[in-house]
């Protein structure tokens, strides 16, 4: 069964051609920095690899992209359309009405609209995903995999706010998590590599960023709430914010809801404290001496060492943490700057084995951490197409 993968996430597309349950990869690739005129474009296989800048404004064009080179005739991969089976696509939020991967019909499509406005840098994305996944692939299922089923598992004293009952009853606002696929695949992956662990904290860092407290393999706690905009510092989003900051902003500012919306989810965060929302632009601009970029990458690691300390507690211990997603796999520097100082909780890094880039999971703490440090990379991809599988195969 041939099953394609999109990720269609707040600023790239990754996509993977996988055969299942064979675990076959027959091509992957992604498309990042969507928006911008410097987006970069991967397409390999096993015996091809091919790259290239070009503006992608959009991800409609950039989705279109993709399927033009999995049809092309020099570097394809298939023939014709009809040979996938299915399409798996991630979707963020699923609210109170998903809690399990789920064929899409026009009603799952509404739903995934109506969530939008609690996730709105992401489930519009999805949608256009899905819509044009629909027209090329029109011939298979179309799949989706939420990213808060991971964290149905949490419980109803960390799940609920303190605010009037009803709200929770009626409205179903509560605590859901997002990333949750990544944290289940990285989570499952290190306890299989370290054997004898229970107590996890799971940090995912790219444009997007979150942590999970896993206790057992199971998360019991974790930084975005009822929607992704809240927690650690992320790309363009503020995250944790004291809310009268919002009523100031309405009241005495002059600003209208949606434009407060607008300056916390899409000019806030990294993109605030520095100009730029790319973190390899922030650290080349902080190793150049510029101040707002120096201050904006302490400022996310405080964040994260903060958060760190409290699901310590929550956890009542901890055996590990895990670096996961293009940030965490890639950053040496933020690493580094979030396990500085952490010797209280017994982690400490290897400088050296800091520095190595492999696609592999690896061990970057030091002999004598009592806490094991991971950086193990996260494949969305995969989890989603094996959850594909199987709802199909049943």
């Amino acid at each position: 069964m041939k099953i394609l993968i999109i990720n269609s996430g707040s600023s790239s597309i990754k996509y993977q051609l996988m055969v299942m349950p064979e675990n076959e990869v027959i091509c992957t690739g992604m498309i990042d920095r969507i928006g911008l005129e410097t987006s970069n474009i991967t397409f390999k296989t096993a015996s091809n690899s091919y790259e290239e800048i070009l503006p992608v404004h959009t991800h409609k064009i950039g989705l279109q992209k993709v399927a033009d080179m999995l049809l092309d005739a020099e570097k394809g991969v298939i023939k014709t359309t009809s040979e996938i089976t299915a399409v798996g696509h991630r979707v963020v939020h699923g609210g109170s009405y998903f809690s399990n991967t789920t064929i899409i019909t026009e009603e799952v499509k509404e739903k995934i609209k109506e969530l939008s406005e609690l996730a709105p840098l992401h489930n519009p994305a999805h949608l256009v995903g899905i819509n044009v996944a629909e027209e090329i692939f029109s011939g298979a299922k179309q799949v989706a995999v939420f990213d808060t089923a991971f964290h149905q598992t949490i419980p109803v004293e960390a799940y609920k706010y303190a605010i009037p009952n009803f709200l929770l009853t009626e409205h179903k606002v509560r605590v859901y998590g997002f990333h949750g696929t990544s944290h289940k695949y990285v989570s499952e992956k290190a306890i299989g590599y370290l054997e004898k662990v229970s107590r996890i904290i799971t940090i995912h860092l790219g444009n997007g960023c979150s942590m999970t407290a896993v206790k057992d393999g199971k998360s019991i706690d974790t930084t975005m709430g009822f929607s992704p905009a809240n927690g650690l510092v992320m790309g363009t989003r503020a995250g944790d914010i004291d809310q009268s900051v919002i009523f100031y902003m309405v009241k005495n500012l002059g600003y209208t809801p949606d434009e407060v919306n607008s300056i916390l989810l899409k000019q806030s965060g990294m993109l605030g404290l520095t100009g730029y929302s790319d973190l390899r632009d922030i650290e080349a601009k902080a190793e150049e001496g510029n101040k707002d970029c120096q201050l904006a990458l302490l400022i996310n690691a405080y964040r994260i060492r903060k958060t760190i300390g409290s699901y310590t507690a929550a956890l009542n211990g901890l055996d590990a943490i895990i670096f996961t997603a293009g940030i965490g796999e890639n950053s040496s520097y933020m690493r580094k700057l979030i396990c500085t100082d952490m010797d209280y909780f017994g982690i400490e890094i290897d400088q050296e084995k800091n520095q190595i880039r492999s696609k592999e999971i690896r061990e970057i703490s030091t002999v004598d951490s009592k806490t094991k440090v991971l950086v193990v990379p996260t494949d969305e991809e995969y989890e989603i197409a094996n959850q594909v599988f199987q709802l199909l195969n049943n």
